[in-house]
């Protein structure tokens, strides 16, 4: 079965280049993200220092008295409580946030987390069936899943912290370590309570959880072998479809939510995720426009999982028709032809049942931490930024590619 889903892969890749080739789509030119300037998010060079000498200095050792293991404990039952599905955690993200805005990761996380549901649930939706051997679906849902409940296990508790600090009065970061948290994060916190230097800590926050991810899941020989390395993966990147978006303000031509947002090329590279995390915050702090826009639609828009969510002209929750009848061409473009059914992208719940969370090996990955404090350089995104045209582009060439695998069966 893999060889054969390798040969057809194989043969769709060479053909969708032929047919797309270099080509990319036209960006929205009518859309605030199209128009602006750079966006910057400067990171303090001397605060970045603070944090390499900090880190330079042997660890201090910290025993846990009878009041300090209570709130480890009371910390690791709330995110084992929250870290249950993509779902629960994209809420847990939004909900820190509205208690406490100046953690501008949090949002962050929550709006790529959103982005993290909808990959999720396209596996089992309308077009990737038809491309995937249900084996492969389920090993990339297994590395999306565990990619995601990871980070949520390492970052929730150093938010919960935070506002345990908050609440007393006190800064208690010394105890991250008991938490499992690489020291690297504790210097970076201890500057955030003094200063509330928003751009260092969401820089380290992305370099730490891009870290945590890089040894347990990225480079596990297994995901290597039966994900990263395999021709459908490697097709998507090659196809520019793995796109992350933030629904935000106003409607494009064809009357949908716009959205901004970026390709990321190379899933395997830890420095390019790094930038992509740090260019997605320029983009959803750095553009007002994007920024209000996001948090409007996270405001009034329930995650689900489904596409739905943001896009219900294109993407319906429900099938219309039971699965695995013959395909045929529903879009004309940036839109559905007339009469044609809106594309199928489940709920979550409808998609994957809950699965028993895969345990994190427990290791610091800090090993050179002036090559850590490298990345805590400002944030910058350049424009354009609208990925409306885009999204529709890789609609399109998935539609084309199960059109032609019907074809080749």
């Amino acid at each position: 079965m893999r060889t054969r889903e390798e040969a057809l892969w194989k043969t769709l890749l060479r053909r969708m280049t032929a047919w797309f080739g270099a080509g990319a789509a036209e960006t929205e030119s009518g859309s605030p993200a199209a128009h602006a300037a750079d966006a910057v998010i400067r990171v303090d060079p001397k605060e970045r220092e603070r944090v390499r000498r900090a880190l330079e200095r042997p660890p201090a050792t910290t025993t846990l008295d009878g009041e300090a293991a209570r709130l480890v404990e009371r910390i690791r039952n709330e995110t084992r409580e929250r870290n249950r599905d993509n779902v629960t955690r994209t809420n847990a993200y939004r909900e820190f946030y509205i208690r406490r805005p100046e953690v501008h990761w949090a949002f962050l996380a929550h709006m790529v987390s959103r982005n993290g549901g909808w990959n999720m649930t396209d596996l089992q939706g309308e077009l990737l069936p038809r491309l995937l051997a249900t084996a492969t679906r389920g090993r990339l849902f297994d590395m999306l899943e565990d990619a995601n409940s990871f980070i949520f296990g390492d970052a929730f508790p150093q938010l919960l912290l935070y506002e345990e600090c908050r609440k007393r009065g006190v800064p208690r970061f010394s105890l991250l370590p008991a938490l499992g948290v690489s020291r690297f994060m504790q210097p970076v916190w201890e500057r955030f309570w003094e200063t509330r230097d928003s751009a260092l800590l969401t820089t380290a926050l992305i370099v730490n959880e891009q870290h945590y991810i890089e040894g347990r899941i990225v480079r596990d020989p297994k995901v290597q072998e039966q994900v990263l390395s395999s021709l459908p993966f490697q097709a998507q990147a090659a196809l520019q479809l793995n796109q992350v978006y933030f629904p935000y303000g106003g409607r494009d031509g064809e009357g949908r939510q716009r959205l901004a947002g970026l390709i990321l090329e190379n899933f395997g590279d830890l420095a390019e995720r790094i930038e992509v995390g740090k260019t997605l915050y320029a983009m959803l702090f750095g553009i007002q426009a994007v920024a209000d826009g996001a948090e409007a639609f996270a405001s009034k828009t329930p995650h689900t999982g489904s596409r739905a969510d943001y896009w219900p002209e294109l993407f319906a929750p429900l099938r219309a028709r039971p699965p695995g009848g013959a395909y045929e061409a529903r879009l004309d473009g940036p839109k559905l032809r007339p009469g044609a059914e809106r594309f199928y992208s489940p709920r979550l719940e409808a998609a994957w049942k809950r699965r028993p969370l895969r345990e994190p090996e427990r290791y610091d990955w800090l090993r050179d931490a002036g090559e850590a404090c490298a990345y805590l350089t400002d944030a910058r995104a350049k424009p354009p930024f609208e990925m409306g045209a885009e999204a529709c582009y890789g609609l399109n060439k998935l539609e084309l590619a199960a059109l032609a695998n019907a074809a080749l069966r």
